[in-house]
């Protein structure tokens, strides 16, 4: 069990989850110990570069930028310039709508 695997299962759910996430990968965009909200991704094809999303990448789960879209599939990365890899619409679980202290 993953540090996503609730939150994931929520979302799966229906259900629009916070929690606080930890390292510097999303510098600047969302800081360690932040609080985020993120609710479940209904239509992928409302989803944007730049947008952050709770998502599985490999057997690792981010929450990372999407950093291109092309057709269905997405390339996932973090705020320092490292990418992570493509995946479908499956592998994205939620979008982040909100970041507090």
């Amino acid at each position: 069990m993953s540090w996503a695997s609730e939150h994931i299962s929520h979302l799966k759910e229906g259900r629009t989850v916070k929690f606080r996430p930890q390292g510097g990968s999303m510098t600047g965009r969302v800081e360690s110990g932040q609080l985020v909200t993120v609710e479940p991704v209904d239509n992928h094809a409302h989803l944007e570069k730049g947008d952050i999303v709770l998502c599985k990448v490999g057997k690792a789960e981010y929450l990372h930028l999407i950093k291109k879209i092309t057709g269905v599939r997405f390339l996932i990365g973090n705020n320092k310039g490292k990418t992570n890899g493509w995946i479908g619409e499956e592998g994205i679980f939620g979008k982040c709508i909100g970041v507090e202290a």
